[in-house]
């Protein structure tokens, strides 16, 4: 058991897939636990979960800077961001990252949209020509983060992925038109939750095309019948929460909002960037490190690092409960 940041992980040494699998707190674990054990006896009624929806949809609110009555609920990315490509006129041009989380892009193809590839340090300067751009603030496959600032003053709209930096990233993004994110990674929650926060002209473009009864203005009381009466602010985009996984974020999430997420950052990338120097390599400011080097993957995994395999190179994350310990383990392994 590790204890970090005013709480404790069941995490073993080693454990450096965040980046695929966050590790819940240990109060997160027991919530989840206590639900199931709940469920096995049928203690909960289908309301149970609805106060954890809203504790969580605050909390993530908090962590990217939007009220809470700008964020919906989901289940996954890509769930929330066919949203917003069905918002999108037909003829309507997206600019994303070469080499992109499809999770994030593939939205946009299946609509038959025009959906154009850039290198990301080139997404800023090829933002004018286009409707959307559509970027995660750090790369799924190696955690190189957007040129937030950049793309702000572009003024064209901007849908940003903050799956893989919310949770080690201090992030401001009140000015984005959307912000979508995933919960089992950083956030450390169950996977079955998600979140799209809009702005307010953005969630006027955005089509609740799985619109249900748990969208409506008062969920309990529009569960039959037309016409449709959706709630009035972005809980209209919402699904029918995952119940496990809301009794899980409802308690990361919080957690995560009360540190300082500055001193997180500092935490994480420090030591992905002493990892960085003790092979050798020049620092990246990140919490993502995607390695080169032959044979890392198997010399790893025989050592006991849990890593990830991505754009075929070893991906290694950082979080709060992570230590030089870890660092050493991989050093050593690939010394």
């Amino acid at each position: 058991m590790r204890a970090a940041f005013g709480t404790t992980f069941d995490v073993p040494l080693g454990y450096l897939n965040t980046a695929s699998i966050g590790v819940p707190p240990a109060p997160t674990a027991a919530a989840v636990a206590d639900a199931v054990r709940r469920w096995s006896v049928g203690a909960d009624g289908p309301g149970a979960a609805d106060e954890h929806a809203t504790t969580a949809r605050e909390a993530f609110g908090r962590l990217v800077g939007v009220p809470a009555e700008r964020v919906a609920m989901g289940a996954s990315g890509s769930q929330l961001v066919s949203l917003v490509a069905a918002g999108l006129p037909a003829d309507a041009s997206v600019l994303v990252a070469r080499g992109e989380f499809t999770s994030l892009t593939f939205p946009f193809a299946a609509r038959g949209l025009r959906v154009t590839e850039v290198d990301l340090e080139e997404i800023v300067t090829h933002a004018g020509g286009h409707d959307l751009v559509a970027v995660s603030v750090a790369q799924s496959a190696d955690g190189r983060v957007v040129d937030l600032d950049g793309l702000r003053a572009t003024g064209v709209p901007v849908l940003l992925d903050a799956s893989q930096a919310v949770g080690w990233l201090p992030l401001d993004l009140e000015w984005a038109d959307w912000v979508v994110a995933v919960g089992y990674k950083f956030l450390m929650s169950p996977r079955g939750c998600a979140w799209l926060a809009c702005s307010p002209s953005a969630l006027e473009r955005t089509v609740p095309v799985a619109a249900n009864w748990f969208a409506g203005d008062d969920p309990w009381s529009t569960v039959y019948g037309l016409p449709l009466r959706l709630a009035p602010d972005a809980r209209r985009l919402d699904l029918s929460p995952v119940w496990l996984s809301q009794f899980g974020a409802a308690v990361s999430l919080p957690y995560l909002a009360s540190l300082d997420l500055a001193a997180v950052r500092e935490h994480a990338v420090g030591l992905a960037d002493a990892l960085l120097t003790g092979l050798g390599l020049p620092p990246r400011g990140t919490a993502i490190v995607s390695l080169d080097l032959p044979g890392a993957a198997e010399r790893l995994a025989a050592a006991g690092v849990r890593s990830g395999i991505r754009a075929g190179r070893v991906r290694l994350a950082f979080h709060l409960y992570n230590t030089a310990e870890d660092v050493d383990q991989v050093l050593t392994a690939l010394a």
